[in-house]
């Protein structure tokens, strides 16, 4: 029998506000445990939650991003249960009328081709504390320093039909709270992680199987393998003719599976109802519009301005826009350079990406400034330095030497590019190596490299590439 999957993700992003949703505390990620968390978010007696407005302000603007409804009333609720590191015994969340609903994201496939992914609703609600299991022997701790940070929590639709298409929509929505600047998307630190919903069923049919939760999965390596080891775990327990249990499961990373945690809740075990401390937040269209008029350019619009206005592929300028730190690093090089896009498109996504991965570096923390690379195109396109030569200057430039120009300067580098002192260099070549030459004349045409190699080694590089093989061609014609 053939098996499809079916998977929606519930992406929790936290909001890049400096106090936390319903109180003064701060936010700071790092801080000694329980020295952040106030009488608001331990829901001391007395005490009444106050809504953070710019933690509805990003939640608009995620809104308005995923082409969504931003609901002009919507209603906190109280989702009640036991947890250590609940202190109130309820976390403060949205319910039947969350603030963002029914919008959708296009998600790029490997076949070339686009998917759209819909969104049932983003809500917004408070963080829980953490329990910490590792410092403690036969106890936990409990730090409460996260409660009470605010959350907005993504919703898919169940469109979902593999752990490649999950972490593409996961990687894109990850992309976009960056570019809003609503989230920090630190996943090392759980400012950005997900829950998967997945059943598979018979491949033709209409109807879900019964679905698995996994919870708190906080990387993009970590989601694909959890989603496609839960695939082949409910496979095999269908074929040997069992069925699925309806249930919450964590992921073991080390062992590579998925073990049980609880039986998985229905909304009615959490026994919901509007929070009467809070009232129905109403937001008007003036406010909304105001919203709009902040969004900045989005990745999927600047990746299409990428493509007519540089001459890229699709695929360059889907990378180059993939953060919106590698976006703005990348247009600073094409200005710095002169307008060369697909030259400063090669050395980003090359030489660039390839030494700060070696190093373990961001491109806000690169070595190499936008402006010093674009100054070194210059000289590769004025013909001061040769492709090959400008690796050359690019290390040094890294290695904190200077500029391009100083670095070409200081190390002799500038590119030979004077045809007589090209075609004296050639002759002495060919006179040093006869048989090579009356092998060429004969036939063997493929010892032009051979030539090109020993006219580039005699001059350490520095002969234009292009004027040696034109030279070569006229002189090795006798």
């Amino acid at each position: 029998m053939e098996w499809e999957a079916v998977i929606g993700l519930e992406i929790h992003a936290q909001l890049a506000t400096r106090s936390k949703i319903f109180s003064g505390a701060s936010t700071a990620y790092g801080a000694e445990p329980n020295t952040q968390a106030c009488a608001v978010d331990l829901g001391l007696p007395g005490v009444l939650p106050v809504l953070n407005a710019e933690a509805v302000r990003m939640a608009a603007r995620f809104g308005l991003a995923t082409h969504s409804t931003v609901a002009r009333r919507s209603v906190f609720a109280r989702k009640n249960y036991f947890y250590p590191d609940l202190p109130k015994g309820y976390q403060i969340s949205q319910f039947e009328l969350p603030i963002v609903h029914d919008g959708y994201l296009d998600i790029d496939l490997p076949d070339g081709g686009t998917k759209r992914i819909g969104i049932t609703r983003a809500h917004l609600e408070e963080d829980a504390g953490k329990s910490l299991h590792e410092d403690f022997h036969g106890e936990t701790g409990i730090d409460l320093n996260r409660a009470g940070t605010p959350l907005l929590e993504i919703v898919s639709e169940p469109d979902l039909r593999s752990a490649q298409e999950a972490v593409a929509y996961m990687k894109k929505i990850h992309a976009l709270v960056r570019y809003l600047e609503i989230c920090d998307g630190n996943m090392q630190e759980g400012s950005f992680r997900c829950d998967a919903n997945i059943s598979v069923r018979p491949k033709g049919q209409e109807a879900f199987g019964t679905r698995s939760e996994i919870k708190n999965i906080n990387s993009f390596r970590f989601v694909e393998r959890a989603i496609n080891y839960e695939i082949e775990r409910q496979i095999d327990i269908l074929e040997a003719g069992g069925e699925i249990v309806q249930e919450t499961r964590l992921y073991d990373s080390d062992k590579n599976e998925t073990r049980p945690m609880r039986s998985k809740e229905e909304a009615n075990d959490y026994r919901y109802f509007p929070d009467p401390d809070l009232l129905p937040l109403v937001l008007e269209d003036a406010f909304v519009e105001e919203v709009r008029t902040t969004l900045p350019e989005l990745p999927d619009a600047k990746r299409d301005r990428f493509m007519s206005d540089y001459g890229l592929s699709r695929y360059d300028a889907s990378v180059l826009t993939a953060t919106r730190e590698m976006a703005t690093y990348f247009e600073a090089t094409v200005e710095a350079s002169g307008g060369e896009g697909k030259l400063s498109a090669n050395w980003v996504m090359g030489e660039l990406s390839g030494l700060l991965n070696k190093e373990g570096l961001d491109i806000v923390e690169s070595p190499v400034s936008p402006e010093q690379l674009g100054g070194m195109l210059k000289r590769i396109q004025d013909g001061t330095i040769s492709g090959k030569i400008a690796k050359q200057v690019f290390e040094a430039i890294w290695a904190g030497e200077g500029d391009a120009d100083t670095v070409i300067e200081k190390k002799g580098l500038k590119q030979i590019t004077d045809p007589a002192a090209i075609e004296k260099i050639i002759r002495e070549v060919l006179e040093a190596n006869p048989k090579q030459v009356e092998q060429y004349r004969a036939g063997q045409e493929k010892l032009l490299g051979f030539f090109v190699g020993q006219v580039m080694k005699a001059t350490q590089g520095k002969a234009n590439p292009g004027e040696v093989n034109k030279l070569l061609g006229k002189l090795l014609q006798g």
